[in-house]
């Protein structure tokens, strides 16, 4: 886990701030800066991105090799100072299941951002995915947890998606999505 070089640092510098879709999907506009609890952190590159734009981030991580990866990530972050450091000190890392944490948090608006179905194509995802998925798994009960999220956040729950998968089964219609190239926000309203 690297926030301070290759992509991730990149993005911080050029990614298009509040006008990037992630930030339009989680509410960030106009002044308008929503606590974010990110239930399935992983790589915690989402949440590194929301906190740089100055949201207070809670990020939930149940596999403990994929918590202490980040952990150490978050820790070589912050002891490289400056933008970096403020930008780790708006961002709590927790372990644990995302169903059993969500309901004594309470995040204006929750990330899912659960393991994405194979590909129907034959194109492989990058590397670094698919050790993600050797360490976590399959996140079979992405429906349970967008359940639970629901239920718990104040203002919205949004489900990062591959454009062109099929929809998750067992979820309500959500109430706009954000269409990107590769990826969809769906972004279900709670308050």
């Amino acid at each position: 886990m690297d926030f301070v070089s290759g992509a991730v640092a990149h993005r911080l510098r050029f990614g298009g701030g509040r006008g990037q879709d992630l930030a339009k999907a989680m509410g960030l506009r106009a002044g308008k800066t929503p606590m974010i609890v990110d239930a399935t952190a992983g790589l915690g590159r989402d949440s590194f991105l929301l906190a740089s734009l100055g949201a207070q981030v809670t990020l939930i991580e149940r596999s403990e090799q994929m918590h202490a990866l980040l952990a150490q990530g978050m820790e070589r972050a912050a002891k490289e100072g400056g933008v970096f450091r403020e930008i780790i000190d708006r961002m709590t890392l927790l372990k644990g299941d995302a169903k059993d944490l969500l309901p004594g948090l309470s995040g204006e608006a929750i990330l899912i951002d659960p393991m994405h179905p194979p590909r129907k194509t034959s194109a492989l995802v990058k590397k670094e995915l698919r050790q993600v998925r050797e360490i976590v798994g399959n996140d079979d009960d992405a429906a349970d947890l967008v359940g639970v999220a629901l239920r718990h956040a104040l203002k919205r729950v949004v489900l990062k998606w591959p454009a062109k998968a099929d929809p998750i089964e067992g979820i309500r219609p959500c109430n706009h999505q954000i269409l990107g190239k590769t990826t969809r926000y769906d972004v279900f309203m709670t308050g």
